[in-house]
């Protein structure tokens, strides 16, 4: 059964516990709008929301669907990235005492064969979040050398026999270019075997689009960025589905949770001296039963959520 927020773009993942840990927050930054779940929910909580985000055709599906809001003043949608939050004009000197992000791709970006995002048959190796953008899937596996690509399917994909996958893309590409996801696919069961399935499909095909959309680099620049847009007591709510985004989240706002981070054996503290904030999610948040079972996305988020100090 379909939840309350979702729509035919996206099914949104922990919506009930994103505004459990928002509530109260009076304007809020939505870093990655997608379908305008999350939002939606938010808005109806009372907030009001200014959302981003880098694809066109997302921005331009929420804004249907939150048009009352957004007539009302209430809602604002912009384009822009997330991991270059100071380089958006309309939101220069502005602050909040909300601000989510939900990491990842939308439902409606891996049913659009177009898009490149999903291993369905066909489907063109393209997975640009934002499409002004150079650089497909494809063009990655085609130019890379095999260090670079082992090192991609190591670190994204968490695989320790990298190197195998990456010489059977090098050896395949010089026969014919990878074009579409089959290639890949074809590529995965050359390295691994016949029998490989789609977890390791999504695993790999997931690897590669953080690849090209830069995504760890992206979040790791902006989280301090994120972090300085809070006002006293504000929060700060991520949702990851990789491992390395919920590493680098968690240790991140921990970080920010310590009142010393000199160096152990350093005799006096030249760090600030005191906590920036306090982590509210001791252990990373999940989905719950019940919505693991309507929503197979779900089944791999992690939220985790910081607030600032007074």
């Amino acid at each position: 059964m379909a939840g309350r927020w979702d729509s035919s773009y996206h099914a949104p993942v922990m919506v009930e516990e994103v505004v459990a840990l928002l509530k109260g927050a009076r304007q809020v930054l939505d870093c990655t709008l997608g379908g305008g779940g999350h939002s939606e929910a938010l808005l109806a909580a009372g907030s009001s929301v200014v959302a981003i985000d880098r694809d066109e055709a997302a921005i331009t599906e929420a804004r249907k669907r939150l048009a009352p809001y957004e007539a009302s003043g209430r809602f604002l949608a912009l384009r822009g990235n997330f991991g270059e939050i100071d380089r958006i004009p309309e939101l220069g000197g502005r602050t909040f005492d909300g601000i989510f992000a939900d990491l990842g791709v939308s439902s409606m970006q891996i049913d659009a064969d177009e898009r490149g995002f999903s291993f369905r048959p066909g489907a063109l190796l393209d997975m640009r979040m934002d499409r002004r953008s150079t650089g497909t899937a494809a063009d990655l596996l085609n130019t890379l050398d095999e260090a670079e690509l082992s090192k991609i399917f190591r670190d994204y994909g968490d695989e320790p026999r990298a190197k195998r996958l990456a010489r059977e893309v090098v050896r395949r590409r010089e026969r014919k270019p990878m074009r579409v996801s089959d290639d890949l696919v074809d590529a995965i069961r050359g390295a691994y075997g016949a029998r490989t399935g789609p977890s390791e499909f999504a695993r790999f095909f997931q690897a590669v689009r953080i690849a090209v959309n830069d995504e760890l680099a992206a979040l790791e620049k902006a989280l301090p960025s994120l972090r300085d847009r809070l006002d006293p007591r504000g929060v700060l709510a991520v949702i990851s589905y990789h491992s390395g985004e919920d590493r680098l989240v968690k240790h991140t706002i921990r970080g920010w949770s310590q009142s010393c981070i000199c160096p152990p054996k350093q005799l006096h503290c030249t760090c600030r001296g005191k906590a920036l904030g306090e982590v509210l999610t001791k252990r990373a948040l999940t989905a719950s039963s019940a919505e693991m079972a309507v929503n197979s996305r779900s089944r791999s988020a992690r939220l985790r959520a910081w607030r600032k100090a007074a």
